[in-house]
């Protein structure tokens, strides 16, 4: 139920209006998460004290309990539209606590993306080779491509002197 702000500050003591007023329109968006935390303590504290007096004054009314108390007159509608203003005010803050926490969530979600698309665009195009000779620096010779590999010239011949000796060995033992 909407209630106007005039109606609020004619329910409401002047600390406590205080309390709703900075959770309306402008003044909610100039309190930080942690004063908005705050408020949201203070104002289910509020609504639990409003809660508690409007079900003894309904119980009062039909019978089933004694008065609790002589300073508290009246019917149980002024505690119910005071608990319905510290709702209100609870709803408004919750809603801006929650539009806080996404869009940081979502900033952080931001950040994420953009560091994993980073990371997938320089995997997929990897650095580009050097460009080589030009042809404004004349003729040259290309370097092979083939893989040189230097034998020892103590090498060159062993393998058929080895097969050469086996055979004498065979050949001497018959």
């Amino acid at each position: 139920m909407s209630v106007p702000c005039k109606f609020e500050r004619s329910l409401l003591g002047h600390d406590e209006y205080e309390i709703v007023a900075g959770t309306h329109h402008p003044a909610i968006y100039d309190a930080d998460v942690e004063q908005l935390r705050s408020v949201l303590k203070r104002l289910r504290d509020l609504r639990d004290k409003e809660r508690t007096l409007s079900r003894g004054k309904r119980r009062e009314a039909r019978g089933k309990g004694a008065a609790r108390g002589a300073t508290f007159p009246g019917t149980a509608e002024h505690p119910y539209q005071r608990k319905q203003v510290f709702v209100s005010a609870l709803k408004r803050v919750g809603k801006e606590i929650a539009r806080r926490d996404q869009l940081a969530a979502r900033a952080a979600q931001v950040e994420f993306a953009q560091h994993a698309l980073a990371l997938r665009r320089a995997a997929q195009f990897p650095a580009r080779p050097a460009a080589g000779y030009t042809a404004h620096e004349g003729m040259r010779s290309l370097p092979s491509q083939r893989r040189r590999t230097k034998v020892p010239p103590a090498k060159i011949g062993s393998v058929s002197q080895a097969t050469r000796n086996a055979q004498a060995r065979r050949d001497a033992r018959n």
